[in-house]
């Protein structure tokens, strides 16, 4: 059980732990071994001690696995079914058993929400609550809503809110918000300070009126984004694309690589990996298409949101980006049909690409910050988007492949649809059919904690290496130890040792919020002044909010940019220049202002008024923050608070 790789033959082991349901896996004791193969660890949890074997699947699925395969687009919150075990001696029923469940690799089960509740953060508690929202519509449509009001089924994993699994809605029983709120009501009441009257005016509306569902993510996305905005954002990126041993040519491309201008404001907010298809000039042109078309509608994307007076609502920001997608499909169709390209001959690329959104925004404390620290992560396709900090590594896309379509539709088990053949041949890419047959799923997160995201081609996440190596690759970076350059450059040489037979791209962003110094917490509002916020932000969202008509044009899907694409031009640069989008905290302030802010902390320091620096601090934290961090070591030392 403790040993990683077999004793005799060093064999990597895979421990894959399960949730058993039902309640007669409740009753079997731990050390029992069920259908000669499941060790139970503890209460419902076993560990298949023969995982090299698919598991038992029943010709005719079952109707209670099917709305697990509807959401497997959920998976990174939701479980999936593994397999059926049968206890003969005690019933002939069968267990259904469940993997990507909310069980770390020691066969311990995640805190419950409750359980871990008083030690987060504020922005993690609006955080947890705002994707269990989020679940609340698809699962509702299934009638599984049930499955959010049990807080025993509710458990988290840092950030991520996972469920053990998913429960039926008795068919009298009707649940609304109403239902959730009066779930929420016992939390709120302990949440902390800074969000606490947010909380609780949304959780009572949720309680006493028939609210609608969107008024209520309008508010809670709004405290969200307030309370987020209060933390430091600083990054650090690099990428970089490599041939492999075996290929004759790279189809892979990426943003940012070793060509890319470090001073770009674009740097600082996106990020993209694609991998070709179609061979020579059709994959490698395909892949350098999407990169530098996604390149040019982000630009203008991020320009428009800067302009715009109210925060652009998280809907709106998922639309444009799914329409840049499909821009880009159409303009590889376009080239594809130019060059009377028929089946396989068709270029095409995958695409995984994550844009930061630099919204602004008055936090709880009422001082403007110019970083909501939204990620937004799109893909198409098989790469991947890995989420790794100190403790975890988190898969963040899901492949769109035959194995991945099979689940969709309820056709059969993810084990089994592995068994086929074809199950990694693609289901789609940019460029193989028209814009209305894509299917695009943009995601949105938000940077609360200290971590790595992770781009990659399946290059090197091709057997799992990702999940194999990221203690060893990512921590170093986590810990200072290693350069996010340095780590990008290990992780290629780990592709090529292991998968070295196709291109492997890599774009690895190191992301910090917390300081590098604790900071004494900010005293919270009084009730007036947060009702008087909240009334403000729900006048302004009945503001409309509107794109210049020339973003419009840019975002048409059925648009058909004429981009000279001839492998001998230099695609480095874009043919305009557009506004410069406002930088988040990694980018350098001009030297004039680096000297009169270093300037006037010397003098503060030398005339001994800590006194100023502390009301500098109080009035804007974030911005007396990003001032240390400019300055050197020694002098760092000397701006602390308390110093």
């Amino acid at each position: 059980m403790e040993d990683s790789v077999c004793a005799s033959c060093q064999t990597p082991l895979v421990h894959r732990y399960l949730w058993a349901t039902g309640s007669l896996s409740a009753q079997i004791s731990p050390g029992t071994k069920v259908a000669d193969r499941y060790e139970v660890i503890s209460h419902q949890i076993w560990l298949d001690t023969q995982p090299g074997l698919p598991p038992d699947v029943p010709e005719e699925l079952p109707k209670e696995v099917i709305p697990y395969l509807l959401l497997y687009q959920e998976r990174l919150h939701l479980p999936q079914v593994y397999g059926f075990a049968s206890n003969f001696e005690r019933d002939t029923t069968d267990i259904l058993l469940l993997e990507n469940v909310p069980i770390d690799e020691t066969g311990n089960i995640y805190p419950t929400i409750v359980e871990a509740w008083e030690q987060a953060t504020a922005v993690r508690q609006v955080y947890w609550l705002w994707q269990i929202l989020q679940l609340w519509t698809p699962l509702s449509e299934l009638g599984l809503s049930r499955s959010l009001l049990l807080v025993n089924n509710l458990r988290v994993q840092g950030w991520c809110v996972q469920l053990l699994e998913l429960y039926q809605t008795p068919a009298d029983e009707k649940l609304s918000l109403q239902n959730l709120g009066q779930c929420w009501q016992f939390w709120v009441t302990s949440a902390k300070a800074s969000v606490a009257k947010g909380l609780q005016n949304i959780v009572q509306q949720m309680c006493e009126t028939e609210v609608e569902f969107e008024a209520i993510n309008i508010q809670l996305n709004n405290l969200l984004l307030a309370s987020a905005a209060e933390l430091p954002l600083v990054l650090k990126v690099a990428g970089s694309t490599d041939i492999g041993l075996v290929m004759a040519q790279n189809e892979d491309a990426c943003y940012p690589n070793a060509l890319s201008n470090l001073d770009e404001p674009l740097l600082s907010h996106l990020s993209i990996v694609c991998d070709g298809i179609g061979g020579h000039e059709g994959g490698e042109v395909a892949s350098k298409l999407a990169v530098q078309s996604i390149k040019l509608q982000i630009r203008a994307l991020l320009t428009e949101v800067t302009e715009q007076a109210v925060v652009v609502p998280p809907g709106l920001l998922q639309e444009q980006l799914e329409a840049s997608l499909r821009v880009v499909n159409n303009l590889i169709c376009a080239r594809n049909n130019e060059q009377k390209r028929q089946g396989k001959e068709r270029m095409a690329t995958t695409i995984v690409m994550a844009v930061q959104v630099p919204q602004q925004v008055q936090t709880s404390t009422e001082w403007q910050s110019n970083n909501t620290h939204e990620l937004y992560l799109a893909n198409v396709g098989d790469s991947r988007a890995y989420w790794i900090t100190r403790n975890y590594c988190q898969l963040l896309t899901v492949d769109d492949d035959v194995a991945t379509r099979e689940v969709r539709f309820a056709k059969n088990l993810y084990r089994k649809a592995l068994l086929r053949p074809d199950a990694s041949a693609l289901t789609q890419a940019l460029g193989t059919r028209d814009a209305e047959s894509l299917r695009v799923k943009v995601q949105r997160f938000i940077l609360e904690e200290d971590g790595i995201l992770l781009l990659c081609s399946d290059g090197l996440s091709d057997n799992n290496w990702v999940e194999e190596s990221w203690q060893d690759y990512a921590i170093p970076v986590l810990t200072g130890q290693l350069t996010v350059e340095d780590a990008v450059r290990n992780w290629i040489n780990l592709a090529n040792e292991k998968n070295g037979r196709d291109n492997t791209s890599v774009v690895l962003t190191y992301y910090r919020v917390s300081p590098e110094y604790l900071v004494p917490v900010t005293p919270a509002l009084p009730e007036e002044l947060i009702e008087a916020e909240i009334q403000e932000e729900e006048d302004k969202q009945e503001e409309p909010i509107s794109f210049t008509e020339s973003s419009r044009s840019l975002l048409d899907p059925n648009l058909n940019l004429d981009l000279d694409l001839d492998l001998d031009l230099d695609l480095s640069e874009e043919p305009f220049t557009s506004p410069e989008i406002p930088p988040t905290l990694i980018t350098k302030p001009k030297r004039g202002k680096r000297l009169v802010m270093l300037g006037g902390v010397l003098a503060l320091l030398a005339g001994g008024t800590s006194l100023g620096l502390f009301a500098w601090w109080q009035f804007n934290p974030q911005g007396f923050q990003q001032m240390c961090w400019q300055l050197p070591q020694r002098i760092q030392q000397l701006c602390r608070p308390g110093k």
